[in-house]
């Protein structure tokens, strides 16, 4: 088996009132009492809400002393400062680690260009979170200090239609060695009953679920796969 973690992020976006986020990790925690026996030592779990829900889904993580880290959807591109309405990265790691950027949601309906993103990379970067870089091909630029690119095609996203895994890590790979990462993984229609087929992939280091992570259950079910897929 291989060593090396593979990646399974939940990408709730838009979604959820508070009373439903108590509700899904609390239902997490009972699925995860009742499978104890199942072993999520080669497994880092995210689950990026949004921001207005980060520090209940935070205090709900510890309580319920639950393996998952959180992450952010999006990060200003400046510091502290007068940016009204902005979440800066050092505001953002009092209650997380990681930080997704770059996603095609935020490139077309948000104007978000190359030079924007290089910016809340930086920032990122001073606070110490990890970026989870957003690319719909191969030949998307990607910052510097990039830890995690997601390939996710624009075609696939909320669309239930899914990227050949084969294929997707021949673009895993051709990103890996353009840009000298070590974590691509693959966003677009993951599901329970096909993120084996992309697990099992060479190049493929995990998964980026979109609508999928939004039920428990399912995204619990996607977890249990992934422990038995490589």
């Amino acid at each position: 088996m291989d060593s090396k973690k593979k990646y399974i992020i939940g990408n709730w976006k838009s979604n959820k009132t508070s009373s439903e986020v108590e509700e899904w990790f609390n239902t997490i925690k009972g699925l995860y009492e009742a499978d104890k026996s199942i072993k999520l030592d080669n497994l880092e779990i995210v689950v990026c809400p949004p921001f207005v829900h980060i520090p209940q889904a935070k205090k709900l993580r510890d309580s319920l002393a639950l393996p998952i880290k959180l992450g952010a959807q999006n990060v200003s591109p400046f510091g502290f400062g007068a940016y009204t309405g902005e979440v800066s990265a050092h505001q953002l790691s009092e209650y997380l680690q990681y930080v997704i950027i770059g996603h095609s949601e935020r490139r077309f309906s948000f104007a978000e260009n190359d030079e924007i993103l290089a910016k809340k990379v930086d920032q990122a970067r001073a606070a110490k979170l990890q970026t989870i870089f957003c690319v719909p091909d191969e030949k998307t630029a990607v910052p510097r200090s990039v830890e995690i690119v997601a390939y996710e095609p624009v075609w696939a996203i909320g669309t239930g239609k899914t990227e050949n895994p084969q294929h997707a890590s021949e673009i895993a790979k051709s990103i890996k060695t353009t840009y000298k990462i070590d974590n691509v993984i693959y966003g677009g229609s993951v599901k329970a009953d096909n993120i084996k087929s992309f697990l099992t992939t060479q190049d493929i280091d995990g998964v980026l679920p979109g609508a999928a992570s939004l039920d428990p259950s399912t995204f619990w079910e996607m977890i249990k796969s992934a422990t038995v897929s490589y």
